[in-house]
């Protein structure tokens, strides 16, 4: 099964020096039966397309808990048996995580298939939303536009190997 482990350039560095992603429990977003409902498609790469942009908005709260990592979202492809994760049935009734799985156990680095993380010239829009995470959450338009800015922001794909350059 392949999960999206969503982090930030610190905690990638901090995974590439230990070798794996963890510890367990992970939070990580995959094409669950929740996601297929809200997404309502039958088309697997649109699915995990998906997955993807959820891990990214949680990488979006990670940064938005942390204001001294660089302000790029990242988020780990890892390819994981099937059973590993675990979706909370409950957590199809909570929008905020539709997608998300929990790994028990940290996972090796090897199994990861992909780095996707943001541009250099996100970082502006990423900042801006950061900041501006908690007034959406509380329901203000102007900065819910904000955090959109940063989703128009495709994640670029990096093979594993690249990880040394990303994170120097």
């Amino acid at each position: 099964m392949r999960v999206y482990v969503p982090l930030t350039l610190p905690g990638l560095a901090q995974a590439h020096e230990a070798g794996e992603l963890g510890p367990g429990p992970l939070t990580a977003y995959a094409v669950t039966p929740g996601l297929r409902e809200w997404y309502v498609s039958d088309d697997i790469e649109e699915l995990e397309y998906a997955a993807l942009n959820r891990a990214a908005a949680a990488s979006l709260r990670m940064l938005a808990a942390d204001p001294s990592a660089a302000r790029r979202r990242v988020v780990v492809a890892v390819d994981v048996p099937d059973g590993a994760a675990a979706a909370d049935p409950d957590g199809a009734l909570d929008a905020s995580s539709v997608g998300e799985v929990r790994i028990a156990r940290a996972v090796p680095l090897a199994k990861a298939a992909a780095v996707h993380a943001d541009a250099d010239d996100a970082e502006a829009d990423v900042s801006a939303a950061a900041e501006a995470l908690g007034a959406a959450d509380h329901g203000d338009d102007d900065a819910q536009f904000v955090v959109d800015g940063a989703e128009d922001h495709e994640l670029l794909w990096f093979g594993v190997q690249e990880i040394p350059g990303l994170i120097g």
